[in-house]
């Protein structure tokens, strides 16, 4: 019986020629990260563990960008312990002020993921990099802690469900797209510490912005990674970029998956995830008219390129609806720079759009962006839970750059082609 591309990234990892799906292991890891929020619970337990180095001060990242420019007095506290423990420990990849951009589209465009690669982070959207072919996933900040001194952590090696997706993509519908409508047919525990494999022509298809797209939302099934074959493409993306080696891992064709799921994308439209779960999704038809106070356009999920490019297009020569707020928020400091040599910053301006720096924001409901009792706001972010993006009697509803551009314009929820 074949291996899985997780499989085999695992068994590298772990020193073995075959793991299985059940079986657990010990592997050395390619990197680590951590947040201004999650470093520093990891930061006191690094301490307390009477640690003196990190494993590799070149494999261990801290981003500062939830809570930054810091929004208050303990976001900047957090910020300073976490700029002291990197001067203390010569951390390579230390990312703050106008280096800083959100870290799931940070790391990837500075390189420092590629292919083969295993990497853990203390933040849940750490699987965003299977996107390029790497086995990376979420860990808590005691576990992060334990990888950023030895180098190495255990785990349960994952079954896999293959996601087979073909057919001709239509106008305005992307990634975010597919991976909110594979969320609502599996459910929210529909992949719950598996690992979601994307492959078939349409995926083939795909750019490389749409692919971090889904591999960021596989934790929204509960996945505990989300991947994707390496490609032309992929290979296009690290060329220049990547800061190390990489291993091409491929699934056998006899390999073992728990389940198959095929999807023909040429039937899918833009789709919606109403509040107050990712996995409540309707095609946006079916909610088109629901009035909103906000839209938001940025985050680890659609904060890219891609994302402004579509929103820029929709936005041009439009006006923000009166009374809605439409926050752009690019996710890098080079996705930022190129957007304004575009002339996109233009466009959003003259629409009456408010621009951001790289953070996360909105979307945890942290700052730039937070909602009052009873407002409404569609965005590009990835959790609609209650209360998170501010009130608890507040609502999120997920949907791409289109629909949340397009939504902006009308004051409700619309569709790209009904403001153009």
């Amino acid at each position: 019986m074949g291996m899985t591309m997780t499989e085999k990234i695992l068994a590298a990892h772990a020193g073995k020629e075959r793991v299985e799906p059940g079986e657990i292991i010990e592997a050395r890891l390619d990197l680590t990260l951590a947040n201004d929020i999650t470093a520093p619970l990891s930061l006191e337990e690094f301490e307390k563990a009477g640690a003196k180095a990190v494993f590799d001060p070149e494999r261990v990242v801290l981003v500062l960008d939830h809570f930054t420019p810091n929004k208050d007095i303990l976001s900047a506290e957090n910020c300073k312990t976490i700029r002291a423990f990197a001067a203390k420990h010569g951390i390579t990849n230390f990312y703050e002020g106008g280096a800083c951009g959100i870290e799931h589209a940070l790391l990837p465009e500075q390189g420092l993921v590629v292919p083969g690669d295993l990497v853990i982070g203390a933040d849940s959207h750490t699987c965003t990099y299977g996107a390029l072919g790497a086995f990376s996933t979420g860990v808590g900040s005691t576990d992060l802690t334990y990888g950023m001194i030895m180098g190495s952590l255990w785990f349960k090696v994952p079954e896999s469900i293959k996601f087979v997706c073909t057919g001709k993509w239509r106008r305005w519908v992307t990634g975010k797209d597919l991976i909110l409508h594979i969320i609502g047919l599996i459910g929210v525990e529909g992949a719950r510490y598996e690992a979601m494999e994307f492959t078939g022509d349409a995926i083939e298809a795909l750019s490389m912005d749409s692919r971090f797209s889904i591999a960021n939302m596989a934790i929204e099934a509960g996945a505990k990674n989300g991947i994707f074959k390496v490609d032309a493409r992929t290979l296009d993306y690290i060329a220049g970029r990547g800061k190390r080696p990489h291993t091409v891992f491929e699934s056998d064709p006899d390999a073992l998956y728990r389940k198959v799921i095929e999807i023909d994308v040429s039937d899918l439209g833009p789709q919606v995830a109403l509040p107050f779960l990712p996995s409540n999704v309707k095609g946006v038809e079916e909610v088109k008219g629901v009035a909103i106070d906000q839209a938001v356009i940025g985050s680890c999920t659609n904060g890219r390129l891609e994302d402004l490019e579509m929103a820029a297009e929709i936005l041009r020569g439009k006006k923000v609806a009166k009374g809605v707020r439409c926050i752009i928020i690019p996710a890098t400091p080079d996705i930022y720079h190129t957007a304004l040599k575009r002339g996109y910053f233009e466009t959003f301006l003259d629409a009456g759009c408010i621009i951001s720096p790289p953070t996360c924001g909105p979307c945890l409901g942290g700052h730039m962006g937070v909602l009052a009792r009873g407002e409404r706001a569609v965005s590009t972010t990835n959790r609609n839970f209650v209360g998170r993006m501010g009130h608890p009697e507040s609502e999120v509803y997920l949907a791409g750059a289109a629909v949340a551009a397009a939504s902006a314009i009308k004051g409700e929820i619309a569709l790209p082609a009904e403001v153009l």
